[in-house]
């Protein structure tokens, strides 16, 4: 009876032991554990790659980067400011901010937050704009008028790029007050948020687009109609 016991007792703790073994810690040796499904999970990344429309081409511009030192106990560290500029041709634009300490990923940050901040802008024939405009902000003004065909972009340092990015051909535009290219960019994007097309205000005014194209002085009576049918925006 006593051999019979002592040959029983290790072959209960092997199968104890062989159970262990077999869960492990965290559940690891069963098959499709816990922590192994995460990595069949979508990141963030993959969402954000996903909303991107296939195709879509974009400009980018680089307008003004700017290095900044910071002082700390073993000296001076030091990084990387950038704004940039990303429009489709279109009528989309949009700038954005990015901070980091080397200057390619401070690039591709301002790229990422442009595209996030796009907006749309209604174009006259898909090369200027419906009327003129003003923008305002800190100590920067912009005034923007629209201008016939030929007549080119007439615009400096930050504000060119934007308007070569939103596909505009033919502007004249003048900056009054600053040189600093945040407010310049800045007060550009209040003055074209303020554009409006012939379309919408006749749909707000519940008029018709010939009537309000009729009151400019630049078009004649038999034109009225057919630049009315080929107001899209």
């Amino acid at each position: 009876m006593a051999d019979e016991t002592q040959i029983d007792a290790p072959e209960a703790d092997t199968g104890e032991t062989e159970g262990r073994g077999r869960r492990g810690r965290g559940g690891q040796g069963r098959e499709g554990g816990g922590r192994g499904r995460r990595d069949d999970r979508g990141g963030r990344g993959n969402r954000r790659e996903a909303r991107q429309e296939p195709g879509e081409e974009l400009i980018e511009k680089l307008v003004h980067i700017n290095r900044v030192s910071k002082t700390v106990k073993g000296g001076k560290r030091f990084g990387f400011a950038a704004l940039v500029v990303v429009g489709d041709g279109k009528g989309r634009v949009g700038f954005g901010h990015g901070k980091a300490r080397e200057v390619p990923e401070a690039i591709s940050k301002g790229t990422a937050a442009a595209k996030k901040a796009m907006v749309r802008v209604p174009l006259r024939d898909g090369r200027t704009l419906h009327h003129d405009g003003f923008g305002h902000f800190g100590a920067g003004k912009v005034y923007v008028r629209s201008a016939p065909q030929g007549t080119g972009i007439i615009a400096g340092g930050p504000m060119r790029a934007v308007f070569e990015s939103l596909g505009v051909a033919d502007v004249v535009t003048k900056s009054v007050g600053t040189n600093n290219p945040y407010n310049m960019i800045r007060a550009t994007f209040e003055a074209l948020k303020e554009q409006a097309s012939p379309k919408a205000v006749a749909q707000r005014r519940g008029k018709k687009i010939a009537d309000l194209i009729g009151r400019r002085g630049d078009v004649s009576g038999a034109a009225v109609q057919v630049e009315a049918d080929a107001v899209t925006e």
